[in-house]
Protein backbone atom coordinates (compact mmCIF):
# COMPACT_ATOMS: atom_id res chain seq x y z
CA UNK A 1 0.00 0.00 0.00
CA UNK A 2 1.37 3.18 -0.80
CA UNK A 3 0.89 6.33 0.83
CA UNK A 4 -2.27 8.27 -0.09
CA UNK A 5 -1.93 11.81 -1.61
CA UNK A 6 -2.15 14.49 0.60
CA UNK A 7 -5.65 15.23 -0.48
CA UNK A 8 -6.53 11.79 0.59
CA UNK A 9 -5.05 12.33 3.53
CA UNK A 10 -7.14 14.96 4.55
CA UNK A 11 -10.39 13.17 3.19
CA UNK A 12 -9.63 10.23 5.49
CA UNK A 13 -8.81 12.13 8.62
CA UNK A 14 -12.48 13.59 8.44
CA UNK A 15 -13.87 9.60 8.03
CA UNK A 16 -16.62 8.93 10.64
CA UNK A 17 -18.10 5.67 8.91
CA UNK A 18 -16.94 3.06 6.69
CA UNK A 19 -19.32 1.54 4.76
CA UNK A 20 -18.39 -2.07 2.85
CA UNK A 21 -19.80 -3.86 0.10
CA UNK A 22 -19.67 -7.45 0.57
CA UNK A 23 -19.13 -9.69 -2.61
CA UNK A 24 -15.81 -8.57 -4.74
CA UNK A 25 -14.74 -6.16 -1.30
CA UNK A 26 -15.21 -8.42 1.85
CA UNK A 27 -15.26 -11.59 0.00
CA UNK A 28 -13.23 -12.71 -3.50
CA UNK A 29 -17.01 -11.69 -5.37
CA UNK A 30 -17.47 -16.10 -6.43
CA UNK A 31 -20.12 -17.52 -4.93
CA UNK A 32 -19.48 -21.22 -4.29
CA UNK A 33 -22.30 -23.71 -3.61
CA UNK A 34 -22.49 -27.02 -2.06
CA UNK A 35 -24.24 -30.34 -3.64
CA UNK A 36 -27.34 -29.21 -1.55
CA UNK A 37 -27.80 -25.86 -2.70
CA UNK A 38 -26.05 -23.95 0.53
CA UNK A 39 -23.90 -21.32 -0.44
CA UNK A 40 -21.02 -20.28 1.09
CA UNK A 41 -18.57 -17.37 1.03
CA UNK A 42 -15.22 -16.97 2.60
CA UNK A 43 -14.20 -13.62 4.13
CA UNK A 44 -10.85 -12.57 5.27
CA UNK A 45 -9.25 -12.60 8.96
CA UNK A 46 -6.99 -10.05 7.96
CA UNK A 47 -10.65 -7.57 6.84
CA UNK A 48 -11.91 -8.92 10.54
CA UNK A 49 -9.32 -7.41 12.35
CA UNK A 50 -8.43 -4.30 10.34
CA UNK A 51 -12.67 -3.48 11.04
CA UNK A 52 -12.48 -4.28 14.97
CA UNK A 53 -9.32 -1.55 15.06
CA UNK A 54 -11.05 0.96 13.31
CA UNK A 55 -14.22 0.55 15.34
CA UNK A 56 -11.99 0.47 18.66
CA UNK A 57 -10.80 4.25 17.10
CA UNK A 58 -14.49 5.34 17.07
CA UNK A 59 -14.80 5.02 12.96
CA UNK A 60 -18.18 3.27 12.67
CA UNK A 61 -18.14 0.03 10.12
CA UNK A 62 -21.40 -0.44 7.83
CA UNK A 63 -21.86 -3.18 5.37
CA UNK A 64 -24.33 -2.69 2.22
CA UNK A 65 -24.97 -4.92 -0.01
CA UNK A 66 -27.39 -6.25 -2.96
CA UNK A 67 -27.91 -9.65 -1.77
CA UNK A 68 -28.95 -11.25 1.33
CA UNK A 69 -27.27 -13.61 2.59
CA UNK A 70 -27.32 -15.67 6.41
CA UNK A 71 -23.39 -16.13 6.07
CA UNK A 72 -23.09 -12.11 6.02
CA UNK A 73 -25.34 -11.96 8.57
CA UNK A 74 -23.22 -13.83 10.92
CA UNK A 75 -19.79 -12.15 9.83
CA UNK A 76 -21.12 -8.85 10.64
CA UNK A 77 -22.13 -9.88 14.68
CA UNK A 78 -18.89 -11.39 14.62
CA UNK A 79 -17.43 -8.27 14.05
CA UNK A 80 -19.97 -6.22 16.23
CA UNK A 81 -20.75 -4.18 12.91
CA UNK A 82 -24.08 -2.70 14.09
CA UNK A 83 -25.20 -1.53 10.83
CA UNK A 84 -25.97 -4.08 8.14
CA UNK A 85 -28.24 -3.39 5.09
CA UNK A 86 -28.99 -6.36 2.70
CA UNK A 87 -31.23 -6.30 -0.03
CA UNK A 88 -30.04 -3.02 -1.29
CA UNK A 89 -29.09 -2.85 -5.12
CA UNK A 90 -28.92 1.31 -4.97
CA UNK A 91 -25.94 1.70 -2.18
CA UNK A 92 -26.22 5.21 -2.25
CA UNK A 93 -29.60 5.12 -1.29
CA UNK A 94 -29.03 2.89 1.43
CA UNK A 95 -26.06 5.08 2.32
CA UNK A 96 -28.23 7.87 2.97
CA UNK A 97 -30.49 6.26 5.04
CA UNK A 98 -28.21 4.95 7.07
CA UNK A 99 -26.05 8.31 7.72
CA UNK A 100 -29.05 10.72 8.54
CA UNK A 101 -29.72 9.25 11.79
CA UNK A 102 -26.06 9.08 12.66
CA UNK A 103 -25.17 12.20 12.29
CA UNK A 104 -22.86 11.50 9.62
CA UNK A 105 -22.63 13.72 6.47
CA UNK A 106 -21.82 12.09 3.11
CA UNK A 107 -18.30 14.04 3.34
CA UNK A 108 -17.18 11.86 6.44
CA UNK A 109 -17.72 8.52 4.79
CA UNK A 110 -15.78 6.14 3.09
CA UNK A 111 -17.42 3.66 1.03
CA UNK A 112 -15.40 0.91 -0.48
CA UNK A 113 -16.71 -1.20 -3.54
CA UNK A 114 -15.76 -3.08 -6.72
CA UNK A 115 -18.12 -2.96 -9.33
CA UNK A 116 -21.07 -0.51 -11.15
CA UNK A 117 -23.39 -0.96 -8.59
CA UNK A 118 -21.38 1.02 -6.32
CA UNK A 119 -19.80 3.85 -8.66
CA UNK A 120 -22.38 6.28 -7.60
CA UNK A 121 -21.84 5.60 -3.74
CA UNK A 122 -18.17 5.83 -4.33
CA UNK A 123 -18.26 9.23 -5.99
CA UNK A 124 -20.55 10.93 -3.26
CA UNK A 125 -18.73 9.97 -0.34
CA UNK A 126 -15.68 11.96 1.40
CA UNK A 127 -13.59 8.91 0.21
CA UNK A 128 -14.57 6.80 -2.32
CA UNK A 129 -12.14 3.20 -2.16
CA UNK A 130 -12.15 0.22 -4.07
CA UNK A 131 -9.97 -3.10 -4.80
CA UNK A 132 -7.15 -3.98 -6.91
CA UNK A 133 -9.52 -6.67 -8.72
CA UNK A 134 -12.26 -3.71 -9.47
CA UNK A 135 -14.36 -3.33 -12.94
CA UNK A 136 -12.28 -0.93 -15.13
CA UNK A 137 -14.82 1.69 -14.39
CA UNK A 138 -14.93 1.49 -10.70
CA UNK A 139 -11.18 1.38 -10.50
CA UNK A 140 -10.32 4.81 -12.89
CA UNK A 141 -12.89 6.57 -11.12
CA UNK A 142 -12.53 5.63 -7.10
CA UNK A 143 -9.87 8.48 -5.45
CA UNK A 144 -8.11 5.57 -2.95
CA UNK A 145 -7.21 1.95 -4.67
CA UNK A 146 -5.57 -1.17 -2.56
CA UNK A 147 -3.15 -3.13 -3.90
CA UNK A 148 -4.99 -6.12 -2.48
CA UNK A 149 -7.68 -7.71 -4.37
CA UNK A 150 -11.20 -8.31 -2.72
CA UNK A 151 -11.55 -10.83 -0.20
CA UNK A 152 -7.81 -11.02 0.12
CA UNK A 153 -6.99 -8.09 3.05
CA UNK A 154 -8.10 -4.66 0.67
CA UNK A 155 -10.53 -3.76 3.43
CA UNK A 156 -7.40 -4.42 5.81
CA UNK A 157 -5.32 -1.85 3.82
CA UNK A 158 -7.85 0.44 3.55
CA UNK A 159 -8.53 0.30 7.72
CA UNK A 160 -4.38 0.46 8.07
CA UNK A 161 -4.65 3.93 6.12
CA UNK A 162 -7.56 5.41 7.50
CA UNK A 163 -5.90 4.77 11.09
CA UNK A 164 -2.67 6.08 10.10
CA UNK A 165 -4.53 9.50 7.98
CA UNK A 166 -5.84 10.43 11.71
CA UNK A 167 -2.88 9.08 13.23
CA UNK A 168 -4.51 6.31 14.93
CA UNK A 169 -1.93 3.39 14.15
CA UNK A 170 0.22 3.26 17.00
CA UNK A 171 -2.13 3.11 19.19
CA UNK A 172 -4.26 0.71 17.04
CA UNK A 173 -1.43 -1.77 17.22
CA UNK A 174 -0.74 -0.73 21.13
CA UNK A 175 -2.33 -3.59 22.41
CA UNK A 176 -0.67 -6.45 20.14
CA UNK A 177 2.76 -5.09 20.91
CA UNK A 178 4.64 -6.09 24.63
CA UNK A 179 4.87 -3.87 27.55
CA UNK A 180 8.64 -2.17 26.52
CA UNK A 181 6.54 -0.53 22.89
CA UNK A 182 8.04 -3.38 20.61
CA UNK A 183 11.68 -3.91 20.02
Amino acid sequence: MSTPAPELEARARRIRLLALDVDGVLTDGRIHYTSAGEEMKSFSILDGLGIKMLRRAGIEVAVITARRSPMVERRVAELGIEHCLQGREDKLEALRELVTPLGIALEEVAYMGDDLPDLRAILSVGLGMTVANASSEVAKRAPWRAAARGGDGAVREACEMLLRARGAWEEAIGRYLPETGGL
